[in-house]
């Protein structure tokens, strides 16, 4: 369910009890000492689809450090409290890859129940050096035409983006991480 073990509030170990909640009964972890519960609910999660508009619009895809394998994928990370997603996401480009940020258009947003996340895509038209961040090992840049899909939240809203634009998606495998 999540990696809560024990009560950030007092320590006891958590419980699996079953909740009466509006939509009905529900599994939670809880506190049997001070009733605290672990909601476990999905965590925003920022994608974006960066088009690099000083590379004739070609789009950029990058390999996280920790990823074994060779696979690339959208620059994603976290919101940060006191931020909206579209200055979440300039940042992320801004963190991950030094370009700068222009036009950001919502795409979409897609579930992502693997990792209990919420997906929050973007496409960003961005200009600037390219430069990684520690986070990312290796980045690699596409026509929209030949950007390669995978089946999967980030994946399916690239496919969406590359047919807003009149192409017929192409599809790769998905590898497990």
């Amino acid at each position: 369910m999540s990696g809560f073990k024990f009560c950030p509030q007092c320590a006891t170990e958590l419980a699996l009890v079953t909740l009466i909640e509006d939509g009905g009964p529900t599994e939670r972890l809880r506190c049997t000492a001070c009733d605290f519960t672990h909601w476990n609910n999905p965590t925003p999660v920022l994608a974006a689809i960066v088009q690099c508009m000083d590379r004739e619009g070609q789009v950029l895809l990058a390999r996280n450090a920790a990823w074994p394998g060779r696979n690339f994928a959208l620059i994603t990370g976290f919101m940060e409290a006191g931020e909206t997603p579209e200055q979440g996401i300039a940042r992320e480009v801004k963190e991950e890859t030094s370009l700068d940020a222009g036009a950001i258009t919502l795409i979409g947003v897609y579930d992502f129940q693997r990792m209990n996340q919420v997906i929050i895509a973007y496409h960003v038209e961005a200009t600037g050096e390219i430069a990684l961040s520690p986070e990312l090992a290796e980045y690699k840049l596409f026509t929209p035409d030949k950007v390669l899909c995978w089946p999967s939240s980030t994946g399916l809203a690239l496919a969406k983006w590359v047919t807003s634009l009149g192409h017929e998606p192409q599809w790769r495998e998905l590898a497990k991480l």
